[in-house]
């Protein structure tokens, strides 16, 4: 079958995220949800080679202002022109609103139906970068539908493009892979008298992983892993040492292999400062018996609610507390887990699936 989708990422494969890891799961693999021509950028240090389905364009100078990125984004748009026919696409999803692939895929096939996909990065780089809130605002005009996977990212997404229609906004949360949500998850009894915290992701500032590590050196009775890219632990390194607090690095794992490491830890911490755009590894943690233990920040109030512990990361007292509890409350553990699994299966990635095709359809 001749996919009628077309959309793209430009970043390089693999490179780390949420949004990522929602593209791939969404239009890649034997038996995509949404069969589309996919495309991210290809990487000189690639590795690994990509999932069926996903297209690499060797296209250099990923950029974010100036001339360099009119000249970026015209490269992107000539190599998506020249690796599909206008004819066979009917629908372009647009991942981020900001960046070099949304103007790319417009320029690219013009008469398509086009559904925005805002993510967070979009959103905080035009908020940062002049030239980008330009591409923010010109996307978020030129699309049909725009799909916000929480109600705060529309707050967010109105907030830098005011004039943006409101009836084009559709909430249409973002979801995690079935299985974890079919997978059976055992018991999981406490191995150390220490809380054995997990953070996993980025180390980008609003992240809030350095509030975190701050905090925690005054925090007794905890252990600390961390599964991030290896060049931002790297840059970590050095709080770490004058801080004294002893982090157990896991490097940047693969899926599979955080769903596993979850099972060896008691919380999910998610120190986020400013907001998410869903939480899904906190979904997936869920998924799998790991409670979440969360500042209650746009996004992630709304995903987890009280399915998860909220706490305040920047107040060593609050945490101090909030970790005790954790650790010495009878059955808190466990009902958290039982909550946190239940609060998952509310975001089935099937679900989002259908709902993009079903609004593909609509606007047809």
């Amino acid at each position: 079958m001749i996919p009628s989708v077309a959309t793209a990422l430009d970043l390089p494969f693999p490179s780390p995220g949420g949004s990522v890891e929602l593209f791939l799961d969404l239009y890649t693999g034997d038996s995509p949800l949404i069969p589309a021509a996919a495309f991210m950028l290809a990487s000189g240090g690639q590795r690994s080679s990509p999932p069926p389905g996903l297209t690499l364009l060797d296209v250099p100078g990923k950029c974010l202002e100036g001339r360099a990125f009119g000249a970026y984004v015209e490269r992107l748009r000539s190599a998506v022109a020249s690796a599909v026919r206008q004819t066979d696409v009917h629908t372009l999803h647009l991942h981020h609103l900001a960046f070099g692939g949304s103007p790319a895929l417009l320029r690219a096939v013009p008469g398509a139906r086009r559904i925005a996909l805002v993510h967070g990065t979009d959103l905080l780089f035009a908020a940062k970068y002049p030239e980008q809130h330009i591409v923010l605002q010109h996307c978020a005009a030129a699309s049909d539908a725009i799909v916000v996977p929480t109600k705060a990212m529309a707050d967010r997404l109105l907030a830098l493009a005011p004039g943006t229609a409101r009836r084009k906004i559709e909430l249409i949360p973002w979801g995690i892979p079935d299985h974890l949500l079919s997978a059976a998850v055992g018991s999981r009894p406490r191995r150390s008298s220490h809380l054995r915290l997990l953070y996993a992701g980025r180390l980008t500032s609003e992240k809030g992983v350095e509030t975190l590590v701050h905090s925690l050196a005054s925090v007794p009775a905890v252990e600390l892993s961390v599964a991030a890219p290896p060049s931002q632990f790297h840059a970590l390194a050095p709080l770490l040492h004058r801080l004294g607090v002893h982090v157990r690095y896991l490097g940047w794992l693969r899926r599979p292999q955080l769903w596993k490491a979850f099972a060896d830890h008691d919380v999910l911490v998610m120190p986020s400062t400013t907001f998410e755009a869903m939480g899904l590894v906190a979904l997936e943690a869920q998924a799998c018996g790991l409670p979440v233990l969360y500042q209650p920040v746009p996004g992630l109030s709304e995903t987890l609610a009280s399915s998860g512990m909220a706490t305040d990361f920047t107040s060593p007292s609050a945490l101090v507390r909030d970790l005790t509890r954790l650790r010495s409350t009878p059955g808190l553990l466990d009902a958290l887990r039982t909550a946190g699994r239940a609060n998952a299966a509310r975001y089935p990635l099937s679900a989002t699936a259908a709902a993009l095709t079903k609004l593909g359809e609509q606007l047809g």
